[in-house]
């Protein structure tokens, strides 16, 4: 018989994980005196390394018993052992993304001003949108004069039925041949009734997967924060599945330094 002590250190395993097995029955001692003093055999050896070794491939306490069992059928191991392979490759495949996805922000960050540490991918928020469209001549500069005039019509459109305008927001189509762009602008209504008068209307912007970033100054400063998001969805291993989102969070007109803007672009893997 070997006291606590030796078959532990044969294990090699400590004597207080030895008596949290003997708790749970996954290994209980040949013998306890009465004192509850334990004491082992070296033919239980064998069973204390398959335990051992079935923790090392990550399977809980709860499912080491069962694989312990003396009549579990061969297919039922085969079966866990098949599961437990599928979740470490799971597990592996995930830690392989955020492994790009920590070299593209190492990227991103060399040689650039830009702060986009806060860059994350995750689903969005349903919005129920009063909107209006118009073409601007391309991105830049001549956007300023399409955001100019749908907001007004938009908010009078609201006002004049008693709707309460929501978060402000903006999302694009891709640009055409002559460099042009579709631009959508609205407000989030919620749930409340609108009904369109042929310039604005009501739109349910669908839930997607996107590549968010907080911008925080003004929209003209936006396109290096733009560029280094394209670059960082890139290196990630994602791609884009269309055009961005705008969500104006914080607007001051009077110091446009504290604006916030989230930017959103959809992705797919």
């Amino acid at each position: 018989m070997l006291s606590i002590g030796e078959f532990a250190r044969l294990g090699p395993v400590s004597p207080r994980m030895l008596r949290h097995y003997h708790e749970l029955g996954l290994l209980v001692p040949e013998q306890v005196d009465a004192t509850g003093y334990r004491s082992y055999t070296v033919g239980q050896l064998g069973r204390l390394h398959r335990l051992l070794a079935l923790r090392d491939l990550g399977f809980s306490l709860s499912q080491v018993g069962e694989l312990l069992a003396e009549d579990l059928p061969l297919d039922q191991l085969r079966g866990m052992l098949l599961i437990r392979r599928a979740q470490i490759e799971q597990s592996v495949a995930e830690e392989q993304d955020r492994l790009r996805r920590v070299e593209a922000h190492l990227r991103a960050l060399e040689g650039s001003e830009v702060d986009i540490e806060d860059i994350v991918i995750k689903q969005t928020e349903p919005l129920r949108v009063a909107e209006a469209s118009d073409t601007a001549a391309g991105f830049g500069p001549a956007l300023g004069p399409v955001f100019g005039h749908l907001y007004p019509e938009i908010l009078a459109h609201l006002s004049a039925q008693g709707v309460q305008p929501g978060l402000c927001v903006a999302w694009y189509e891709e640009p055409n041949d002559d460099g042009s762009v579709v631009v959508h602008a609205g407000f989030d209504i919620g749930e409340q009734d609108l009904e369109g008068n042929g310039q604005v209307r009501v739109t349910q912007l669908p839930v997607t997967e996107v590549a968010s970033v907080v911008h925080r100054g003004p929209m003209e400063d936006v396109v290096p924060v733009y560029e280094a998001l394209v670059g960082w969805i890139e290196e990630s291993g994602y791609r884009l599945t269309g055009r961005s989102r705008e969500l104006y969070y914080e607007t001051n007109p009077t110091n446009l330094s504290l604006n916030v803007t989230e930017l959103q672009m959809p992705v797919r893997k």
